[in-house]
Protein backbone atom coordinates (compact mmCIF):
# COMPACT_ATOMS: atom_id res chain seq x y z
CA UNK A 1 0.00 0.00 0.00
CA UNK A 2 1.25 3.63 -1.28
CA UNK A 3 2.48 5.60 1.62
CA UNK A 4 1.16 9.35 0.63
CA UNK A 5 1.74 12.66 2.49
CA UNK A 6 -0.09 16.00 1.19
CA UNK A 7 1.94 18.70 1.33
CA UNK A 8 -0.90 21.95 1.42
CA UNK A 9 0.45 25.37 1.64
CA UNK A 10 -1.12 29.29 0.56
CA UNK A 11 1.42 31.29 -1.27
CA UNK A 12 1.52 34.44 -3.81
CA UNK A 13 1.15 33.38 -7.38
CA UNK A 14 4.77 32.75 -8.67
CA UNK A 15 6.27 33.59 -5.29
CA UNK A 16 7.21 29.90 -3.88
CA UNK A 17 10.46 29.70 -2.09
CA UNK A 18 11.91 26.99 -0.15
CA UNK A 19 11.53 28.69 2.48
CA UNK A 20 9.22 26.97 5.52
CA UNK A 21 6.92 25.63 5.34
CA UNK A 22 7.31 24.66 1.85
CA UNK A 23 10.96 23.96 1.68
CA UNK A 24 11.16 21.55 4.83
CA UNK A 25 8.00 19.92 4.20
CA UNK A 26 9.33 18.84 0.79
CA UNK A 27 12.76 17.94 2.04
CA UNK A 28 10.90 15.47 4.64
CA UNK A 29 9.43 13.32 2.07
CA UNK A 30 12.89 13.34 0.40
CA UNK A 31 12.37 15.68 -2.71
CA UNK A 32 14.28 18.09 -4.97
CA UNK A 33 12.99 21.37 -3.01
CA UNK A 34 14.04 23.66 -6.20
CA UNK A 35 12.61 21.53 -8.56
CA UNK A 36 9.25 21.59 -6.87
CA UNK A 37 9.19 25.10 -5.71
CA UNK A 38 10.00 26.05 -9.84
CA UNK A 39 7.17 23.77 -11.15
CA UNK A 40 4.75 25.54 -8.33
CA UNK A 41 6.07 28.87 -9.65
CA UNK A 42 5.64 28.17 -13.19
CA UNK A 43 2.30 26.89 -12.62
CA UNK A 44 1.77 29.98 -10.42
CA UNK A 45 2.44 32.70 -12.68
CA UNK A 46 -0.36 34.26 -13.75
CA UNK A 47 -1.64 34.59 -10.43
CA UNK A 48 1.05 37.24 -9.38
CA UNK A 49 -0.35 39.46 -6.49
CA UNK A 50 -2.91 36.40 -5.44
CA UNK A 51 -2.91 34.40 -3.33
CA UNK A 52 -3.91 30.70 -4.44
CA UNK A 53 -3.91 27.41 -2.39
CA UNK A 54 -0.78 24.72 -3.32
CA UNK A 55 -1.41 20.56 -2.67
CA UNK A 56 1.31 18.95 -3.28
CA UNK A 57 0.10 15.23 -3.32
CA UNK A 58 3.66 12.64 -2.75
CA UNK A 59 3.72 9.45 -2.80
CA UNK A 60 6.67 8.72 -0.35
CA UNK A 61 7.87 5.52 -1.80
CA UNK A 62 8.30 6.02 -5.44
CA UNK A 63 8.99 10.22 -4.84
CA UNK A 64 6.33 10.74 -7.57
CA UNK A 65 3.96 13.65 -6.54
CA UNK A 66 1.18 15.89 -8.58
CA UNK A 67 0.58 19.46 -7.57
CA UNK A 68 -2.64 21.25 -7.68
CA UNK A 69 -3.83 24.58 -7.24
CA UNK A 70 -7.14 26.63 -5.63
CA UNK A 71 -7.87 29.39 -7.58
CA UNK A 72 -8.90 32.20 -5.55
CA UNK A 73 -12.34 32.97 -5.41
CA UNK A 74 -14.05 34.58 -8.67
CA UNK A 75 -15.47 37.17 -5.48
CA UNK A 76 -11.93 37.79 -3.93
CA UNK A 77 -10.13 38.52 -7.70
CA UNK A 78 -13.23 40.74 -8.28
CA UNK A 79 -12.77 42.62 -4.44
CA UNK A 80 -9.15 43.08 -5.44
CA UNK A 81 -9.93 44.75 -8.32
CA UNK A 82 -12.06 47.03 -7.16
CA UNK A 83 -9.46 47.60 -4.35
CA UNK A 84 -12.77 46.94 -1.66
CA UNK A 85 -12.42 44.77 1.45
CA UNK A 86 -16.04 42.69 0.89
CA UNK A 87 -18.94 42.92 -1.14
CA UNK A 88 -22.49 44.52 -0.91
CA UNK A 89 -24.90 43.64 1.71
CA UNK A 90 -27.37 45.13 -0.65
CA UNK A 91 -25.82 44.85 -4.65
CA UNK A 92 -29.02 46.40 -6.23
CA UNK A 93 -28.84 49.89 -4.08
CA UNK A 94 -25.32 49.85 -2.23
CA UNK A 95 -22.51 49.71 -5.37
CA UNK A 96 -19.29 49.24 -3.67
CA UNK A 97 -16.69 50.30 -6.06
CA UNK A 98 -16.23 49.92 -9.92
CA UNK A 99 -13.74 48.18 -12.36
CA UNK A 100 -13.29 48.12 -15.95
CA UNK A 101 -14.27 45.91 -18.64
CA UNK A 102 -10.59 44.97 -19.24
CA UNK A 103 -10.73 43.92 -15.58
CA UNK A 104 -13.58 41.46 -16.02
CA UNK A 105 -11.53 39.84 -18.94
CA UNK A 106 -8.62 39.41 -16.81
CA UNK A 107 -10.88 37.59 -14.44
CA UNK A 108 -12.19 35.46 -16.99
CA UNK A 109 -8.97 34.40 -18.11
CA UNK A 110 -7.68 33.60 -14.68
CA UNK A 111 -10.80 31.67 -13.89
CA UNK A 112 -10.69 29.91 -17.55
CA UNK A 113 -10.17 26.35 -16.36
CA UNK A 114 -13.29 26.39 -13.58
CA UNK A 115 -15.41 27.86 -15.80
CA UNK A 116 -18.19 26.32 -18.08
CA UNK A 117 -17.93 28.46 -20.44
CA UNK A 118 -16.96 27.47 -24.51
CA UNK A 119 -15.97 31.08 -25.42
CA UNK A 120 -13.71 34.56 -23.80
CA UNK A 121 -17.31 36.40 -24.39
CA UNK A 122 -19.37 33.98 -22.20
CA UNK A 123 -16.74 33.76 -20.05
CA UNK A 124 -17.18 37.71 -19.29
CA UNK A 125 -20.78 37.38 -18.90
CA UNK A 126 -20.33 35.29 -16.32
CA UNK A 127 -18.03 37.41 -14.59
CA UNK A 128 -20.00 40.35 -14.61
CA UNK A 129 -22.86 38.56 -13.19
CA UNK A 130 -20.77 38.22 -10.28
CA UNK A 131 -19.34 41.78 -10.46
CA UNK A 132 -23.43 42.52 -10.10
CA UNK A 133 -23.75 40.30 -7.36
CA UNK A 134 -21.40 41.85 -5.10
CA UNK A 135 -22.29 45.46 -6.21
CA UNK A 136 -19.79 46.75 -8.47
CA UNK A 137 -20.26 48.79 -11.55
CA UNK A 138 -18.25 48.28 -14.61
CA UNK A 139 -17.20 51.12 -16.38
CA UNK A 140 -19.56 53.23 -14.51
CA UNK A 141 -22.10 51.15 -16.04
CA UNK A 142 -24.54 48.03 -14.03
CA UNK A 143 -23.14 45.07 -15.27
CA UNK A 144 -26.09 43.99 -16.62
CA UNK A 145 -26.38 46.55 -19.32
CA UNK A 146 -22.88 45.42 -20.34
CA UNK A 147 -24.03 42.25 -20.87
CA UNK A 148 -26.67 43.65 -23.10
CA UNK A 149 -24.14 45.76 -24.69
CA UNK A 150 -21.73 42.26 -25.18
CA UNK A 151 -25.03 40.59 -26.84
CA UNK A 152 -24.81 43.16 -29.34
CA UNK A 153 -21.32 43.12 -30.47
CA UNK A 154 -20.47 46.49 -28.91
CA UNK A 155 -17.15 45.00 -27.10
CA UNK A 156 -16.40 42.13 -30.15
CA UNK A 157 -12.70 44.23 -31.08
CA UNK A 158 -12.14 44.39 -27.42
CA UNK A 159 -12.43 40.36 -26.75
CA UNK A 160 -10.59 39.71 -30.34
CA UNK A 161 -7.30 41.49 -28.20
CA UNK A 162 -7.76 38.70 -25.41
CA UNK A 163 -9.03 35.68 -27.91
CA UNK A 164 -5.72 34.15 -28.23
CA UNK A 165 -4.99 34.54 -24.57
CA UNK A 166 -8.26 32.26 -24.12
CA UNK A 167 -7.25 29.95 -26.18
CA UNK A 168 -4.07 29.10 -24.83
CA UNK A 169 -5.33 28.62 -21.10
Amino acid sequence: MARIKVVKVQIEGGKASNAPPLGPALADAGLNVNEVVEKINSMTEAYKGYTVTVKIVIDLDTKKYDIFLELPTTTSLLLNMAKVSEPSGDPAHKKIGNITLEDVIKVALLKKQELTAKSLKAAVKTILGSARSIGLTVDGKDPKELVAELERGLYDEVLKKYEEEWSKR
